[in-house]
């Protein structure tokens, strides 16, 4: 099939992501990151973006979770065959890893628009006859294995990308690494000198920035990805002197996101605060900042679906079109909330058995469990939780811990068994194997979004944008893009105090649950009670007001004008 050669005739974008979340039959991500990333190419392929994803073809998917009895996740593969979504493309290339030839072949995917955009997506994969037993086993997992595998995932994503981009035929007009796992393009771009003889080193260096764009997703200084030079020596060999790539990369260890900083002509952070943060951590770089976003069809539910095609038609594209949304009635707004409500509680009965009542205001907590994201937050003190919330409140969780993370497994079986020590007083449930399907019935269907991370540590967050699709108001810290939305009362409701400074007070829980519980008590519950029109006019809010702008629509703009074309 050789129709993949219409991707040739214009110079594109080549997007770089570790993981990607297009659909949830595709496990190739694990959560925000990739879900970001399939985000970013859907709205690209509605704007008709000239671009290209590249991507590793993780076999054996993400993880499927389980709980046991106990409330301890439990992991098990979840394989899924390629062939069934996509076209092998007839060219391969070569990459070294442990100094011996590691052939990597692409897969093709292809995102198509209503508008008649269309983007490919490729997907690496080692799984071919010739290659060792072991190095067919490189693109098997996402996030698996120990330092050693991330790094041969690194070579294969970076290099052997920008390889196989070279020998399909694509032309390439900018580089964009979403996250630093791609950082190592880098080196093969500086290894493309266009006069070998008379360019120097700086010439290559420049040259080599100008082709790329850097995005850092990750506040938490242990979050970026670092390599002794023992270990680069042994599995990368020498693609360029050592010397120099420890000048860009870090004098001690090699750290991908340094790498990147050193060779990108643009760097951004992923909200304002984001970015400020990130400036904290690599001193002396230029670090801007552009919000992430959500796309807009995908995470609008199809009862929303259904009130803006009627009221506001073109949405979909135009997003901005929602600034309008005070032209649709109350009671459609309401309506159309109250099927999405059904939707999720009729999942909830049928995967744990337990009955939800329609008229409780539910709050939805679910995010990758991470200690830093204090799931638990909302249970720090049962007493005050029980005298605001019985018979007032249900709760739904999900999410899933890394699985090498033990503080995000404990987390969770923590969450579980306060669930269960409510049992008859608050309904309360942790939904499985949280993926991109049970987002979509999750998220619309509760009255408020749960989100209280730890400060400055949420780098975006863009559950909560997902939530204001759906006139679903955001109970969160103010972090991330919140800082950016929040409208006090108005799109929703803050907790804790404003952020002050780039790093995490350990201390700051006890001041912030008690502000989640003041403000339930004081000001949500009654409202949501008592003044049906005032909730609404929040749930309208949070459409025109938040939904209107953070979404991939606005964010791909932003990245067209302020990056792609400088």
């Amino acid at each position: 099939m050789s129709d993949w050669r219409k991707y040739l005739t214009e110079p594109r974008i080549a997007y770089f992501s570790m993981e990607i979340g297009i659909s949830n039959d595709i496990p190739t991500f694990s959560g925000g990151l990739g879900v970001l990333a399939g985000d970013t190419i859907k709205s690209a392929a509605d704007l008709k973006l000239p671009l290209v994803a590249i991507t590793l073809i993780y076999r054996m998917g993400y993880f499927r979770q389980s709980l046991n009895p106990k409330g301890w996740q439990i992991e098990s593969p979840r394989p899924w065959r390629p062939e069934q979504y996509m076209t092998l493309l007839p060219t391969k290339t070569l990459v070294t890893i442990d100094g011996r030839d590691v052939k990597i072949q692409a897969w093709v995917y292809r995102v198509k628009s209503p508008t008649g955009g269309e983007i490919p997506v490729l997907f690496l994969d080692t799984d071919i006859p010739g290659n060792q037993e072991e190095d067919r086993h490189l693109t098997d997992y996402l996030y698996g294995g120990d330092k050693n595998y991330r790094l041969k995932q690194e070579i294969i994503l970076g290099i052997g990308g920008a390889r196989i981009l070279d020998v399909l035929g694509f032309t390439i007009r900018k580089y964009h690494m979403n996250e630093g796992h791609a950082a190592l393009l880098t080196l093969e771009l500086l290894n493309r000198p266009k006069h070998p003889l008379e360019e120097d080193w700086d010439d290559r260096v420049h040259r080599a920035a100008e082709q790329c764009v850097f995005t850092t997703h990750t506040p938490v200084e242990a979050g970026h990805d670092r390599f002794p030079y023992p270990v680069v020596e042994q599995i990368l060999g020498e693609m360029i002197p050592y010397p120099q790539l420890k000048k860009m990369a870090g004098e001690d260890e090699m750290n991908m996101t340094v790498l990147a900083l050193n060779l990108s002509s643009y760097v951004n952070g992923v909200a304002k605060k984001h970015g400020e943060v990130s400036k904290s951590l690599f001193p002396g770089f230029q670090i801007h900042a552009i919000t992430n976003g959500v796309h807009p069809f995908t995470w609008t539910s199809l009862y929303f679906v259904d009130l803006f095609d009627r009221y506001l038609p073109g949405w979909a594209n135009e997003p901005e079109l929602l600034v309008r949304v005070e032209t649709i009635p109350d009671e459609d707004i309401w309506e159309a909330h109250a099927g999405a409500k059904a939707y999720l509680f009729q999942y909830i009965e049928e995967s744990t058995g337990v009955h939800f009542d329609p008229e409780i205001l539910t709050i939805g907590f679910a995010r990758r469990a991470a200690a830093y994201k204090r799931g638990d937050l909302i249970f720090s003190d049962i007493n005050r939780i029980l005298e605001i919330g019985k018979g007032k409140i249900q709760l739904v969780f999900g999410g899933k811990a890394h699985p090498q993370d033990t503080l995000g497994k404990e987390l969770i079986q923590r969450i579980v068994q306060h669930i269960e020590s409510l049992h008859g007083q608050i309904s309360a449930v942790y939904l499985e194997n949280y993926n991109m399907e049970i987002a979509a019935r999750l998220i619309p269907g509760v009255d408020l979004w749960l989100n209280n991370p730890l400060r400055p540590l949420e780098a975006s967050g863009t559950s909560g944008m997902k939530a204001t699709l759906n006139g679903v108001p955001n109970f969160s810290v103010l972090d991330g893009w919140w800082i950016e939305g929040h409208m006090e009362g108005i799109t929703g409701w803050a907790i804790g105090p404003h952020p002050d400074g780039t790093s995490a007070d350990p201390n700051s829980s006890e001041v912030d649950a008690l502000d989640l519980y003041e403000k339930l008590e004081k000001i949500i519950v009654p409202l949501y009670y008592e003044n049906r029109p005032a909730w609404i006019r929040v749930m309208k809010n949070a459409i025109s007001m938040n939904a209107s702008y953070f979404n991939t629509h606005v964010m791909m703009r932003r990245y067209v004008t302020e990056a792609y074309l400088r």
